[in-house]
């Protein structure tokens, strides 16, 4: 067993997997796919979820190599830490309980000893009780009139996860029809471009304001905070902010000299890492707002029978466990450096850019937890975009440029289904005629001698000769309802803490984020003194020196 001085690199079952590569090297998947056993294997179901990772660069063996790993990893003794509330974010001393935020009101989840299910029920039932209170219009603006429209404004994690979840299922049938009449619109970037495409066509009379901020002091959120108040303040007067802002936050002493009502503020705990907070009031308040908290329950009872089955399945039959270990593999032992997630689904548009931030703001890390340099590399950039939307757009070099592992996610039921008469098949059936097809072309590519029997050209004979063995994996919805969202989202979230837990890194803190916030508030200083006393540029490098001496003489700023 690894101690917690020990690099995961230096155990046996490490070293294992590396020796290991060179049988895998000597595959195809071609060959691979040919061993229906091996095949049949690698497929399990749970919960109506159906996941098929034979297309991975894997024999059996190779798995049970990883399973080894997770073994002197310690994966099974630190999910149970997590779980149990022990403060395993070690550098900020604090529990990692996302879980908690989903867990049934019977649940006993404990961080300093004390059971934290029932606050976070309590702030469940105020959220349930607002949401209702200006859905049915009982709670209405300074003018009387009820407010439909409401403005989430934050970032990061505050911004990502419940544009993800808003975009997954406003197409959804039931959630479109407890919708009706509503707008729900998220500002994040602190880009004045993104505050008017958020206010455009609002009335200040209809709009709610929701700041999402844990500290209130967030910089980009703040300022944008201050000019929707600004906004609704010209046009209703300073006492309509009590009315038309509300906040999710930890610092109500803040949140009452902003203006809004404490009384008015959902908190959330420091438990809970941003990228990791769309369960808690952070997302659960603007989307019981847009569909109602019945809706938005279903959502979080998703996520928590995932977290369920992550807690109690064995690693072989566990979907998270194996596609983290499935990742540590790809990343570590292949070396490939990126990860492509393909949903073939519109309303999963903004799944990738979600997972983006859970998956590299959590494992880009080059220390291990016990601040020792890691001679390996963990993490993976990851992206992506619908199919079939991404096939015209990356998937050239993912055929036949770079090799770069995909995650294919297809959905049996359109939400919206289209079947036009004298077509061959409905629309839903042509885009997943495609999520069937790309991971099959990616494996087995194509042949020089295949070319030859089509009678191709010699000279184009290389162009179109595809490698494959180009890993892929698959994971099939029945349907994208509130409940599966929440299904898909945990998965990703539990798979990556497993790859921090095998790499043994802090998934859970980012002080990466922190150095630019710093530096941007020494040029911030510099602007502002610059522009009301003519100070002159100092302390910056020659490069940043020039730069901004041509934005002060150039850009179109006001004087303040």
């Amino acid at each position: 067993m690894a101690s917690s001085t020990t690099l995961i690199c230096d155990t046996e079952a490490w070293k294992d997997l590396k020796g290991h590569v060179e049988d895998i090297k000597k595959t195809h998947l071609r060959d691979l796919m040919s061993d229906a056993n091996r095949c049949q294997s690698m497929m399990m179901e749970f919960d109506g979820l159906f996941l098929d990772y034979s297309r991975q660069r894997a024999t059996i063996e190779t798995m049970d190599k990883l399973l080894k790993l997770a073994k002197a990893a310690q994966l099974a003794e630190k999910i149970s830490r997590m779980f149990s509330g022990d403060h395993i974010n070690s550098t900020e001393n604090r529990s990692v309980l996302h879980a908690a935020l989903r867990a049934p009101k019977d649940a006993v989840i404990k961080a300093d000893g004390k059971n934290v299910v029932p606050e976070v029920w309590n702030v469940l039932d105020k959220i349930k009780d607002f949401s209702e209170k200006i859905r049915s219009g009982s709670w209405v603006g300074a003018t009387g009139k009820p407010l439909k429209d409401v403005v989430a404004v934050g970032i990061g994690g505050s911004f990502l996860g419940p544009l993800f979840v808003h975009t997954a299922i406003q197409t959804d049938p039931e959630a479109l029809e407890s919708a009706k009449g509503r707008q729900l619109r998220f500002l994040a970037n602190i880009d004045p471009v993104d505050v008017a495409r958020n206010i455009n066509g609002l009335n200040p009379e209809t709009t709610l304001v929701v700041v999402v901020s844990k500290t209130f002091t967030t910089a980009e959120t703040m300022l944008n905070a201050r000019t929707l108040r600004e906004w609704i303040t010209t046009a209703l007067g300073a006492s309509a902010v009590a009315k038309h802002m509300v906040a999710v936050s930890t610092n109500l002493a803040l949140v009452e000299k902003f203006g809004i009502d404490p009384n008015n503020a959902f908190a959330f705990w420091d438990w809970v890492g941003g990228r990791y907070s769309v369960c808690s009031a952070v997302g659960v308040l603007p989307l019981s707002l847009q569909y109602g908290f019945s809706v938005v329950e279903k959502f979080l009872k998703g996520a928590s029978s995932i977290d369920q089955h992550f807690q109690s399945t064995p690693f072989e039959k566990n979907i998270p466990v194996l596609l983290g270990l499935l990742s540590v593999w790809n990343v570590s032992f292949l070396g490939y450096p990126a990860r492509a997630i393909l949903p073939y689904s519109q309303a999963l548009e903004k799944f990738a850019p979600h997972i983006q931030q859970v998956s590299m703001e959590s494992n880009g890390k080059g220390v291990s937890i016990d601040g020792l340099p890691l001679p390996y590399e963990t993490g993976e950039i990851d992206f992506g975009e619908p199919g079939t939307n991404g096939q015209h757009s990356f998937y050239q070099l993912i055929h036949q440029g770079r090799v770069i592992p995909c995650d294919f996610i297809g959905i049996v039921k359109s939400q919206q289904p289209v079947y036009l008469k004298g077509e061959v098949v409905s629309n839903h059936d042509e885009l997943m005629s495609n999520f069937f097809a790309q991971p099959d072309a990616l494996a087995y590519g194509k042949t020089p001698e295949q070319l030859q029997k089509e009678n191709v050209s010699e000279n184009l004979i290389p162009h179109k000769t595809f490698s494959g063995n180009r890993p892929s994996l698959s994971l099939l919805l029945p349907e994208l309802t509130a409940y599966s969202v929440g299904q898909l989202l945990a998965i990703y979230e539990h798979r990556v803490a497993v790859q921090g837990f095998v790499w043994g890194i802090n998934s859970f803190d980012q002080w990466g984020v922190e150095l630019g916030k710093v530096l941007a508030t020494q040029v911030r200083k510099q602007l502002h003194s610059s522009r009301t006393q003519g100070t002159a540029l100092e302390g910056f490098n020659y490069s940043t020196t020039t730069l901004l001496k041509r934005y002060l003489e150039t850009s179109s700023e006001p004087q303040i």
